[in-house]
């Protein structure tokens, strides 16, 4: 990173350049981030007002909230706002902040989402040694892990992708500065770069992955032992929603992330990218809520109060 990339600048093409649909688009993608924003601060703050749901599975739900707020938080304003303005040059700092924080959030959720399979097993496997196993104690530290290992994870990323040489003007294929769209542009040889962001991508998916692939094998083998009925579906309900969000996130960091940056189709990417940087944000709220009976009680007791 020598001086002369703070004279770097890259031009965001975005998704589409026709000026009859930047209008549209900019409504769509406002209303996304107003139910993104509404959701998961309105799940943080039903969380924090209920003492009800002051148990470990609400506190890493609480924070996978302000996870996926802060990571759309990242990429959503500046895209919308290149819509009403046309203005979609970022420096190479504003780019870097944007890689570091969006690499960063989504590498807490990651592991948040581990951290919430192995309370949901401990849960279902270990019900009467669940409030010992789980305390707050607990849940604090693996959320500070979570989040530690975000930081070094994306440190990592960062430093790979702009420890390449760009020219001062670069045209990114991309809506926001995505780490395999910015080492396409590169005009340096970016083979060990690939190769590093392959296998630490690799190995942050497929370690987390196989943590979570684990909890759920014996979350299922236990759950096919019970002979009650009810407790049959209480188990499988515990774990539905954490399964589903699970399926979406790492489905798509996989097709996103683990593939040389010279086989990606800048076009397909861009959709995959709308999805993990702004939709799944917006669905894990309502996937927890909707086959949620806590968070719906919850929500019913403040309303009521609130009349």
């Amino acid at each position: 990173m020598e001086n002369v990339t703070e004279m770097t600048w890259f031009v965001l093409l975005g998704l589409n350049d026709d000026p009859k649909l930047q209008l549209p688009l900019f409504i769509t993608f406002f209303l996304i981030y107003i139910i993104t924003l509404m959701g998961n601060l309105g799940m943080i703050l039903l969380i924090l007002l209920d003492s009800r749901l002051h148990t470990p599975m609400y506190i890493f739900l609480s924070n996978l909230s302000l996870v996926d707020f802060c990571y759309s938080s990242t990429v959503t304003p500046k895209v919308m706002a290149g819509f009403l303005t046309g203005d979609k040059i970022m420096s190479y700092n504003a780019c870097a902040s944007q890689i570091f924080f969006f690499a960063t959030f989504a590498n807490v959720e990651s592991y948040l989402l581990v951290s919430m399979a192995y309370d949901r097993y401990a849960a279902v496997c270990k019900p009467l040694r669940y409030a010992t196993t789980m305390t707050t104690g607990v849940c604090v530290g693996l959320v500070i892990v979570c989040y530690i290992c975000g930081f070094l994870n994306a440190s990592i990323y960062t430093v790979n992708a702009l420890s390449l040489s760009f020219y001062k003007l670069n045209v990114v294929h991309h809506f926001f500065c995505d780490i395999p769209a910015i080492m396409i542009v590169a005009y340096s040889d970016r083979h060990v770069n690939d190769l590093v962001l392959i296998s630490v991508a690799s190995f942050n998916i497929f370690f987390a992955l196989i943590l979570i692939l684990i909890s759920y094998m014996l979350i299922f083998t236990n759950i096919l032992k019970l002979r009650s009925a009810a407790g049959y579906r209480k188990a499988l309900s515990t774990c539905t929603s954490h399964f589903i969000a699970v399926s979406i996130f790492y489905g798509t960091l996989t097709f996103m992330y683990l593939q040389p940056s010279s086989s990606h189709s800048m076009d397909t990417d861009k959709i995959a990218s709308v999805f993990y940087t702004m939709v799944i944000p917006m669905l894990n709220p309502l996937v927890y809520s909707v086959r949620n009976k806590e968070v719906k009680n919850a929500f019913t007791k403040i309303v009521l109060r609130s009349k």
